[in-house]
């Protein structure tokens, strides 16, 4: 089997636990795209936060962010994009508040976040942190539903934090009774992810793959988070990294190494070493 893209998660597979990535990482992406692969990232993370890592990476293609609710490879001109309608964002949002969390509405190019006064201002840090806020600015506001009121907006995704496990129970089961249409899963520790149903990493790579007339045989797949397992499920090969979840391990038909030792780099040299070059 010849195959023609390569689809990479960014925490917990590209990155090192540091939020670096690493030369023989860069190497080997440079390897298989020299091999003539199409190389995308498939990535929980806002476009301009992914889009700063392909620039690192030197991949200039369309990439599937925000959990697959966003494909592109310039925000002015997106393949696709699934958002959640102003009003519905509003109604999630009006319900979240009720809560003690710390929300982000996510849109394109910008983040709305509410203050949240925790000690040494912990959850700011925390959310500057998914991407340099001079590529995806933030603002923070009292209320965030005040602020949609004000201003409408469709975001392709809403992510939430949480400081308490029951509330964050008690939280997603109100929004899967209230709210129609969207889809809400646990993306890390009392950490929630809105998107609008049917969206999903698996059908982001399906998207492109139909936008650049690849099959999913001809695809390879690499991932480490529970939200990588139906796209690693569906691929030609699907890769689990060796720091993955059980559930990723399970559906994987190929164990790389951990993120910490180069499994990106190790996997890539190992299943495209006797590839000849893609003519196009």
């Amino acid at each position: 089997m010849t195959y023609r893209l390569l689809a990479l998660n960014i925490d917990g597979t590209i990155l090192k636990s540091n939020a670096r990535i690493t030369k023989q990482t860069k190497d080997a992406i440079e390897y298989v795209k020299n091999k003539g692969v199409y190389v995308t990232l498939a990535t929980s993370r806002p476009f301009p936060a992914a889009k700063k890592l392909a620039k690192a990476l030197k991949v200039d293609n369309c990439l599937i962010t925000s959990d697959g609710a966003f494909i592109a490879s310039s925000t002015d001109e997106p393949i696709f994009v699934r958002r959640i309608k102003e009003e519905k964002a509003l109604q999630i949002v009006d319900i979240l508040e009720r809560y003690e969390c710390h929300i982000r509405v996510m849109h394109d190019s910008y983040s709305i976040g509410n203050k949240v006064r925790q000690r040494n201002h912990l959850i700011a840090k925390m959310t500057i942190g998914v991407g340099d806020p001079l590529f995806y600015p933030i603002t923070f506001v009292d209320s965030v539903c005040d602020q949609l009121m004000q201003e409408p907006i469709a975001p392709p995704k809403i992510q939430v934090q949480f400081f308490n496990k029951e509330e964050a129970r008690r939280a997603t089961e109100q929004l899967e009774s209230v709210v129609a249409g969207v889809k809400v899963f646990e993306s890390a520790p009392g950490r929630i992810d809105i998107v609008s149903a049917g969206v999903s990493k698996a059908r982001g790579l399906q998207t492109l793959g139909e936008y650049l007339a690849i099959s999913a045989d001809e695809m390879v797949a690499i991932g480490s988070q529970d939200t990588d397992v139906e796209m690693i499920n569906q691929v030609g090969l699907g890769v689990a990294m060796g720091n993955a979840t059980d559930s990723v391990k399970e559906v994987a038909d190929w164990l790389t190494r951990s993120n910490e030792l180069n499994g990106v780099s190790y996997m890539i040299r190992e299943v495209f070493r006797k590839q000849l070059r893609i003519k196009i």
